[in-house]
């Protein structure tokens, strides 16, 4: 991959409530940290105040964890060259600059803008796609999200029956193959389909 040449390095540790930055020069000296709070109103702030630092876009490289999300459009909207790196891989380098293995976000934020200035390589360049197949994406992993804590949570419900009503999973047992037919049958009709029929199965130990 041809690297990107650029003046400032730019780590981003991705949180659900806080992201911690750090920005690096050329020679690996740290120009500002900051804490952004996960919100609307705190990321337009920071992004416009990024620019301000980088009035050309094109001269700040971002790294950041996740491909994907609010932040990373956001930043990719504003033509800032975003690149993401594997999770074993950043464990590696945080392994370099800080043996002691801590998990700490300024430490986290600073090894992914030390490791793109000196290994950009090891990154994967993150590019805008088309709207459309950015909404389709983030809908999908949504689907596969919900029905992963629609089948767990059928599990838990299932092993409560096991627990205290277990009688209840034996009278159900005429109706397996019913439900499992059911469950067969409904799969084409999309998320609410499947759905159903892996609570028929979860419930009735299939």
């Amino acid at each position: 991959m041809q690297e990107t040449a650029c003046r400032l390095f730019v780590g981003i540790d991705w949180g659900t409530e806080l992201h911690q930055v750090c920005i690096l020069d050329l020679n690996g000296q740290i120009v500002e940290e900051r804490k952004v709070p996960h919100s609307a109103a705190a990321v337009t702030e920071f992004l416009e105040w990024l620019l301000t630092v980088a009035p050309q876009s094109a001269a700040a490289a971002i790294a950041i964890e996740t491909p994907h999300g609010a932040l990373v459009e956001e930043l990719l909207a504003r033509n800032f060259c975003v690149f993401s790196i594997n999770p074993k891989q950043l464990d590696r380098f945080r392994d370099r600059y800080f043996p002691a293995g801590a998990k700490d976000d300024r430490k986290d934020a600073f090894v992914l803008a030390h490791s793109l200035r000196t290994d950009q390589h090891c990154f994967r360049s993150v590019l805008a796609g088309d709207p459309l197949v950015v909404r389709l994406r983030e809908l999908s992993r949504l689907d596969e999200d919900l029905n992963l804590c629609f089948q767990r949570h059928c599990c838990q419900f299932r092993q409560l029956l096991h627990r205290y009503f277990h009688h209840f999973l034996q009278l159900s047992r005429p109706g397996h193959r019913a439900l499992q037919t059911r469950r067969i049958g409904t799969d084409r009709q999309g998320c609410m389909g499947r759905a159903v029929g892996n609570a028929a199965g979860a419930i009735v130990g299939y």
